[in-house]
């Protein structure tokens, strides 16, 4: 799954649109058998690219995921000034709902929800039994709150995601650390499919209010999010945002250079 992807701040991310993206999980889903690898979504956007910066290991996961997608407004702008092919967000809201609507659509599939706590897992269990009727919640897990988990607590997790069975793994613990887990765990998962969505678990449980569309389309979904969250999300605009424009530009340079002396 590494093709239809370009250069973003030497991140391979995808060009394709949400239907085509989906179509491609779905269809890796639906063909998988038995023993085969569990591959992978992150996404991607200038807060998880300056985080890439402090954390090796996480910018390892980021340049492994089988599909790194452009969740955030500014991999979208940094794509068009660049001269790529990004014409629209990716997010992993889009995707959650895109690949449960085709898989219940296709009679279903069984799901396990990994993050967050037991009342939103509850929620959340409420809600798709309601939404998506075809498809069975195979189990949840709520881990323990902390940046690193020991080696049983890694162990037991992957052990409730197998005994399971899933065909689909959302994951929602926050990223870097849920890119980390399935980085760092996809060899043992017996899941086709895993994807770490964030604060997806919360706005599907309605713990938290996505932006309405219209900010979304703006390319300014983080402004009502700001607002409500402000002690969390202020690091990303005042810190993430610059550094990332920064190395955007100057890659920019790299490239009008390079043109020029061609």
């Amino acid at each position: 799954m590494k093709g239809k992807r370009e250069d973003i701040c030497g991140y391979l991310v995808g060009t394709t649109d949400i239907g085509e993206t989906v179509a491609e999980i779905v269809e890796w889903i639906l063909q998988a058998k038995d023993g085969s690898r569990c591959r992978w979504l992150a996404c991607m956007n200038p807060h998880s690219y300056a985080e890439s910066l402090k954390d090796e290991e996480f910018a390892t996961a980021l340049h492994q995921a089988d599909w790194l997608v452009p969740d955030g407004m500014g991999i979208v702008l940094a794509s068009r000034l660049l001269g790529g092919n990004i014409r629209g967000r990716v997010t992993g809201s889009d995707i959650f709902t895109g690949v449960l609507d085709s898989l219940n659509d296709e009679g279903g599939r069984r799901v396990f929800f990994l993050g967050s706590s037991e009342e939103t897992l509850r929620d959340i269990c409420v809600r798709m039994a309601r939404d998506y009727p075809a498809i069975e919640v195979a189990g949840t897990f709520s881990p323990p709150f902390r940046s690193e988990f020991s080696k049983k607590e890694l162990d037991e997790m992957v052990s409730a995601v197998n005994a399971a069975a899933p065909d689909v793994l959302w994951v929602g613990m926050t990223a870097p650390k849920q890119e980390k887990w399935i980085f760092g765990q996809r060899e043992r998962l017996d899941v086709p499919f895993a994807a770490a969505v964030g604060a997806v678990f919360d706005f599907y449980a309605g713990r938290i209010k996505r932006s309405p569309p219209l900010f979304q389309n703006m390319g300014l979904e983080w402004l009502p999010r700001f607002l409500q969250q402000p002690r969390r999300l202020w690091k990303r605009i005042a810190v993430s945002a610059p550094v990332f424009l920064f190395d955007v530009v100057k890659q920019r340079m790299v490239k009008s250079r390079a043109s020029f002396e061609n």
